[in-house]
């Protein structure tokens, strides 16, 4: 019987990959998108065409309105920072961390993948390329399944333990997307940045623009994204 899998798709190069990697390993993918407000919408269209081209059996995009809150520039009328470097983005969480954003995305995951009769939900995150999330990190990771296992009647009752996967979480960006390319990932269906123009053209210069080109660079590929 095959596998099943929960995967957050955001419709970023991460998560195709994640997508990918989970067909790869003969599981059926069950993709997971969230509509929450944000200001780069051009990534749920991506999310879409990604999940199409990975063959997924269901994709459900979850409708959350995050701008009830705010509090973020990806959410709130804050302006998306431009032009950092390698060192600022080491440094303080940036105003484009979105609060509690992957522990709302990944309880809706638990929840879904319960009701699909699989412990497995896999997400995309890594902390040798990011933005400094606090979110993003093994042991945030750690935590949460540890809490999972708590939280539903199949884990509790022994029949459906969970298992929280991040496949990604030790590698850099060109690694991704050297995995991604071998797996082979249209990465021009992915869109990563924060503040595409009306057409959905990248800026190039944001915190998801600045990784994603080095992330190509390191490769020795073109960013096929326009």
């Amino acid at each position: 019987m095959t596998r099943r899998a929960v995967v957050l798709l955001s419709g970023g190069l991460d998560s195709a990959t994640v997508a990918a990697m989970v067909r790869a390993d003969g599981f059926e993918l069950n993709a997971l998108t969230f509509d929450y407000g944000q200001h780069h919408d051009i990534e749920i269209a991506a999310s879409r065409e990604v999940a199409a081209a990975q063959g997924a059996v269901r994709h459900v995009v979850v409708p959350i309105d995050l701008r009830a809150f705010g509090g973020s520039a990806l959410t709130d009328d804050i302006p998306v920072p431009k032009g950092r470097s390698e060192a600022d983005m080491a440094g303080d969480i940036p105003v484009t961390y979105v609060p509690a954003r992957n522990t709302i995305f990944l309880s809706l995951g638990l929840a879904w993948a319960e009701v699909l009769g699989t412990g497995d939900i896999f997400i995309g995150v890594n902390v040798r390329d990011y933005s400094g999330y606090p979110d993003c990190r093994g042991e945030y990771l750690a935590a949460f399944g540890a809490m999972a296992n708590l939280a539903t009647r199949g884990a509790v009752e022994g029949t459906l333990p969970v298992t929280l996967h991040s496949p990604l979480i030790d590698m850099t960006k060109g690694e991704i997307i050297a995995l991604g390319t071998r797996l082979g990932v249209d990465y021009g269906l992915t869109r990563s940045c924060y503040d595409p123009d009306p057409v959905g053209r990248a800026c190039g210069a944001c915190d998801a623009c600045a990784l994603r080109l080095k992330g190509f660079a390191e490769a020795g590929f073109p960013d096929p994204a326009p």
